[in-house]
């Protein structure tokens, strides 16, 4: 039997250059802000948490001591590895597990980073007391993803095209689901805003290599849902749509 490890494994795996191109990877606002906040860290550790194909740790690595690359594919990790070799990034190391079982002690970070990787992970409360366990006191965490709308509706919606379009979706929690979370791990929310992220279909699914069925279900699903869905999400005739991301600070407490 397939467990999710697999699944998000086999997702991700074979298509680890794909995400190393990809312009909704490879851009965004938040960049700027994870480069000011390790600006002037030069002694600073930072753990990349579902790295990916390694966009945060290229950004922040020429301002801070050293960085880890993290993540459950390896052969995302060798992307990393490799690019990391071309961009002249010698303080980038790899390594490779769950974010819900760290293999580094306490203490370890300064900060950890974490982008568009969370809505994959089994258990986020889990994962989110490990990132507190590995923050030093008064370490700094932030959380880019994509984020549930509070409606149930909207919500229902976007879980659905979510997992349409790639089976290792577990899901997009909402800003309140975040912070509660966060609470409870023993990390204390900061400050936190929501920004748009516009989504093209074709660039959407095949970077997933979504099958033609669920395609065309995601395709269905966008034209039957009612006006106040397609309104919020902006889906055009095309199948492109927005959606709503969180970026998230939080300290240890």
């Amino acid at each position: 039997m397939t467990d999710h490890k697999q699944v998000v494994d086999r997702q991700f795996g074979e298509q680890a250059n794909a995400y190393l191109s990809s312009a909704v990877h490879a851009q965004g606002d938040e960049f700027k802000l994870l480069q000011e906040a390790v600006s002037k860290q030069t002694h600073a550790n930072v753990l990349d948490l579902g790295c990916g194909a390694g966009h945060v740790s290229f950004q922040v690595a020429p301002f801070v001591n050293k960085v880890i690359a993290y993540d459950l594919s390896g052969s995302m990790l060798e992307v990393v590895a490799k690019a990391s070799q071309e961009k002249q990034l010698k303080n980038i190391e790899t390594a490779q597990g769950v974010a819900e079982s760290l293999p580094f002690a306490d203490n370890s970070f300064d900060f950890v980073f974490s982008r568009y990787s969370a809505h994959h992970w089994q258990d986020l409360g889990i994962a989110l007391r490990e990132v507190k366990r590995v923050l030093k006191l008064s370490g700094i965490a932030a959380f880019i993803d994509v984020v549930s709308p509070e409606q149930p509706l909207l919500d229902t919606y976007l879980q659905t095209v979510e997992v349409l379009r790639d089976t290792s979706h577990v899901r997009d929690y909402s800003v309140a689901e975040w912070i509660r979370q966060m609470g409870e791990a023993g990390l204390l929310v900061t400050k936190h805003h929501k920004q748009k992220l516009r989504l093209e279909f074709n660039s959407w699914v095949t970077r997933m290599r979504t099958p033609d069925v669920y395609k065309n279900a995601i395709l269905s699903l966008q034209q039957s849902m009612a006006q106040e869905v397609r309104d919020y999400f902006e889906i055009d005739q095309q199948g492109s749509f927005s959606t709503d991301v969180v970026v998230v600070w939080a300290t240890t407490l």
